[in-house]
């Protein structure tokens, strides 16, 4: 039972991952917490509905297309509600990102309804994977492939492409990455582009398996704030760990305990780990000197 709860949990925390892996590259290159993300990744899942069922456009096509579509997104929504911003505070940046999430939960409302809709999926959650005395669902296994997979590829693209490096150089330092030739504000643009599609995939993955309407982010949202606060907001690793350990715990605390208490789960981590290590488990925690 133990081994069962921990993969079918890390299923889940891979979906945390990829959405905290978002939040974590915007906050690390322009320093704003994006309360937008999750309605962002509900709107190219409604797209990829879309060009399913209204389109019959084959599902590979449909993601695809609807994969670029959010990378679009994302640059849009940093060129043309960040960027015109002049000297903004911490709070104004998140004002606007919270403006943004409502705004595409209105829309997305007024586009596609507030009903509850079925995604169609080529996986099912009935079909079952034996692996010795392990049992892994179909939808499970391919989160758990897509999301390591996608993970790998971000890093790879992180440590030897020059945008990636452009993209790290940023936000270690701003002033010295323009000096070196990196330009700001597009490098910025596709950051915010690859953090849209980060959170496409995770929706168009988690659609399938739960429900969708313009509320279906909301939850996974959450939980990956509160996986980016355990692993480290300034960590790109520690999203990825602070993601499958928070969908881990979550499964042992509703295995053993009891599933009342599943969902208090990753708001009890994000208090204890703001009290006892506010930069999280593999963040950096910077002292200013005045």
């Amino acid at each position: 039972m133990l081994t069962q709860l921990i993969v079918s949990g890390l299923a889940t925390g891979c979906l945390y991952a990829l959405v905290a892996l978002g939040l974590v590259i915007v906050y690390k290159a322009s320093n704003v917490l994006n309360f937008a993300q999750g309605d962002m990744a509900m709107v190219s899942t409604f797209v990829t509905f879309t060009l399913l069922e209204t389109l019959h456009i084959p599902f590979f096509w449909a993601v695809l297309l609807a994969i670029v579509g959010a990378f679009l997104l994302g640059a849009l929504f940093e060129i043309c509600l960040l960027r015109p911003v002049k000297h903004p505070t911490p709070l104004g940046l998140i004002i606007i990102t919270v403006g943004a999430q409502q705004i595409l939960y209105g829309v997305a409302g007024w586009i596609w309804g507030y009903d509850t809709k079925a995604f169609p999926s080529l996986l099912s959650d009935l079909k079952i994977y034996r692996f010795g005395a392990l049992v892994i669902s179909e939808v499970n296994l391919w989160i758990l492939i897509a999301s390591v997979l996608l993970m790998l590829a971000l890093l790879l693209f992180f440590r030897y492409t020059r945008l990636g490096i452009a993209i790290r150089a940023m936000s270690q330092n701003l002033i010295t990455a323009k000096l070196m030739g990196v330009s700001a504000h597009w490098t910025l643009s596709l950051t915010w582009g690859i953090a849209s599609v980060l959170g496409a995939v995770a929706g168009i993955l988690i659609a399938p398996i739960t429900f969708l309407d313009p509320n279906m982010m909301l939850n996974p949202l959450l939980k990956a704030f509160a996986a980016a606060t355990l692993g480290g907001m300034n960590s790109f690793a520690g999203a990825v760990v602070g993601g499958g350990s928070l969908g881990i715990l979550e499964n042992l605390v509703g295995g053993y305990l009891t599933p009342e208490l599943k969902e208090s789960v990753a708001f009890l981590i994000i208090i204890l780990v703001l009290c006892v290590r506010p930069s999280g488990l593999l963040g950096r925690h910077y002292k200013h000197r005045v």
